[in-house]
């Protein structure tokens, strides 16, 4: 019988491939991947100054902030001791040893009046601090209802 599976000059063919061949895609990435991780570095550009040694401290300390707490019944804290507003802008001073640049956070409950938070950040910003800021809690990463 002389038949074969593959017998006649057509049927042995294969058909082109229609698939993608990503590897040499993946190599052609990686190496400019490589190139750009090396090259980015030396393409900043700047000028090169040898800068002058002392002994004078940093300017920017970084120094921790003193935070004012308010409660859902407009109570005053400074840090954990409660304080009366009239006596807040004074205990600042103190705390902070009269630097009118030390940084202040504002925290205040959720529930309570926004006027309320202002007047305190007035009282505070009125006593010549310069860096007052409001504190906030971030909302629960996840699906949100």
């Amino acid at each position: 019988m002389g038949a074969s599976l593959g017998g006649g000059r057509g049927r042995g063919r294969r058909r082109p491939q229609s698939d993608i061949n990503v590897t040499p895609l993946v190599d052609v990435m990686l190496v400019l991947l490589i190139i750009f991780m090396v090259t980015a570095p030396m393409m900043t550009s700047g000028v090169n100054v040898d800068l002058p040694k002392t002994d004078a401290s940093p300017v920017n300390t970084d120094t921790k902030p003193i935070t004012v707490s308010i409660k859902a019944d407009g109570a005053l804290y400074l840090g954990d001791d409660p304080v009366q507003p009239d006596d807040l802008v004074n205990q600042l001073r103190a705390m902070s040893q009269n630097d009118p640049t030390h940084r202040i956070f504002v925290r205040g409950d959720a529930h309570i009046d926004y006027g309320r938070v202002m007047e305190v950040m007035g009282r505070i910003t009125s006593g010549g601090f310069t860096h007052v800021a409001l504190l906030a809690q971030q909302p629960p990463s996840g699906p949100q209802p």
